[in-house]
């Protein structure tokens, strides 16, 4: 999911909170040198910057617990009140470089919610929705423990760490909220070299802003670490496996922790999978043809009702893009009015920022029609600007949450950039267009971010199997925008231990989204351990 168009799933809506899915250039993730067997100079690593999907496969961790992180693992959490009723909070140390244990410490905030009973407790249920950059903290007090079954509730501790980076773990920090303002403004379809030249520049302040932040913090933020830290806490807990439910970038989190502790790897839920094979170039391709598959279904839907600003029951899903992206061209040419108190207009980006948001959910739908009828025929662009500030997590009082800023320090990190120039760019827009006429463009413009990125990547792309691990089970949605269902075949497919359980419908991701089979199969697994037969298709 890229700094600018982070995509992802934002806010609470209706009774679930909505996980978080960082896309494009910063969807594109992988692991940390030293986890995966591959080098600098294998062809995993001359893959990254290609299309080509990596051969090469992380390697697991040795059994035994380094002497050097015996601290760590055997440290205690001092429970305090978290100041929301049933939960608890702690802080864990875990080493800012693992293979340097004794060089500094990185804190990150912990909270649970205490097994409700009655029945035997299962342990400990580690929550993450995906970003990177989504507070697993925010998650599990808004929506995972209430919100989940209360079967599960009452079996588990609930439990959730803000990564390495992340919301309440040492946050960090790029720009202020006058600069994220004009940074969401940048203009993401450049007609000139002069909007180039402004983007390129857009580009290098983020990245200047968060090297300036947190020069060393910014070097160990991989999703390896983050993995690793979850090993820790698995220890702390008191318990042998780790039990998990990860949505989104939170699969990659999920799958990463099983190829590198395989033996202590239980009940792990993939949820909007994605695929850690592919390049960043390759991630960011398909998650626009995912996004192009969502709009399709948007589309199809829109000309059905009586109030679509896009057509009718007699327009194609093609002529629905074209009369969407007409209107962002005139966008780009003249920003709307939007009521703002600080000023601003809605812009072409902003627009399209809080359709792509309307993308995550069909629950959604509805309100994207109101406000493009809204933007369209009335020249009022406050609905789509209140679309796309709650997806780039825009308070009232023009301050943002780290979110952006954090899903570009892992991404970044995690996978060579997909393209290191504009002329790079301007060579793949053919192929980005074909991909989505309508977003293809911008996602691909949006996919330069980490070509100016001050820390160098330290994953590559590569496979995981996880051998030896307990069955693991990878959820796919046939039409989720932001993690495409190909990747959720190409994971279960790796893991050696894989079950594919399919969602037939619209949307990112699957558990908790009203289908009473996907929920059956998934509630089933965490409390028998009895994994949905591989291949199981729901709707």
């Amino acid at each position: 999911m890229h700094t600018r168009r982070t995509h992802r799933r934002t806010r609470t809506g209706g009774t679930r909170f909505r996980a978080t899915l960082l896309a494009a250039a910063l969807l594109a993730t992988a692991c940390s040198a030293g986890g995966a067997s591959t080098s600098a100079g294998s062809p995993a690593a001359k893959a990254a910057g290609s299309t080509e999907a990596a051969t090469a496969t992380l390697t697991p961790l040795p059994k035994a617990t380094p002497a050097g992180l015996s601290p760590y693992y055997e440290q205690k959490l001092g429970w305090r009140d978290c100041g929301v009723p049933g939960f608890q909070c702690a802080t864990m140390k875990a080493p800012l470089d693992y293979a340097k244990p004794t060089e500094g410490d990185v804190r990150l905030a912990v909270a649970r919610k205490k097994a409700t009973g009655p029945g035997k407790r299962l342990g400990s249920l580690l929550v993450n929705p995906g970003g990177p950059g989504g507070s697993a903290i925010g998650y599990l007090q808004q929506y995972a423990g209430i919100g989940y079954p209360a079967k599960v509730r009452a079996q588990y501790d609930m439990v959730a760490v803000d990564p390495r980076g992340v919301a309440r773990s040492e946050p960090v920090e790029c720009l202020d909220g006058r600069e994220m303002d004009a940074y969401t403004q940048t203009d993401t379809t450049p007609d000139d070299a002069g909007e180039t030249d402004e983007l390129v520049d857009a580009y290098k302040e983020f990245a200047e802003g968060c090297g300036a932040d947190a020069p060393k913090l910014l070097r160990h933020v991989s999703t390896v670490e983050a993995a690793r830290d979850m090993d820790v806490l698995r220890a702390v807990l008191g318990d042998e496996k780790l039990t998990y439910v990860g949505a989104s970038y939170g699969t990659f989190l999920g799958a990463t922790y099983a190829g590198l502790f395989p033996d202590r790897t239980g009940r792990l839920v993939l949820d909007g999978a994605m695929d850690p094979s592919l390049p960043a170039r390759r991630l960011n391709l398909e998650q626009t043809k995912g996004f192009e598959t969502a709009f399709q279904s948007f589309a199809k839907d829109c000309v059905r009702q009586p109030d679509c600003p896009l057509g009718d029951k007699d327009t194609t899903p093609d002529q629905v893009g074209k009369n969407l992206k007409s209107f962002f061209d005139d966008l780009d040419a003249k920003p709307l009015s939007a009521g703002d108190a600080d000023g601003r207009k809605l812009t072409e980006s902003l627009a399209t920022t809080g359709v792509i948001a309307a993308m995550y959910d069909e629950g959604a739908w509805q309100q994207l029609r109101e406000s493009l009828t809204s933007a369209i025929k009335e020249k009022d662009g406050a609905g789509l600007l209140i679309l796309s500030d709650s997806y780039y997590e825009r308070e009232a009082d023009g301050g943002y949450s780290n979110l952006m800023f954090a899903n570009a320090a892992v991404n970044c990190l995690d996978l060579p950039a997909a393209f290191s120039s504009p002329d790079e760019v301007r060579e793949a827009l053919p192929e980005f267009e074909k991909a989505s006429p309508v977003f293809g463009e911008g996602l691909a413009w949006s996919s330069l971010n980490c070509a100016y990125w001050p820390v160098k990547p330290t994953g590559e792309p590569h496979r995981i199997e996880a051998a030896g691990a307990t069955p693991i089970v990878v959820v796919g949605t046939t039409r989720d925008p932001a993690t495409p269902y190909r990747w959720a075949e190409a994971l279960s497919g790796q893991l050696a231990s894989g079950h594919l359980l399919t969602y037939e419908g619209d949307g990112h991701t699957a558990y908790g989204r009203g289908s009473s089979c996907i929920d059956s199969a998934i509630n089933t697994y965490l409390l028998t351990g009895t994994a949905p037969t591989d291949g199981k298709r729901c709707s």
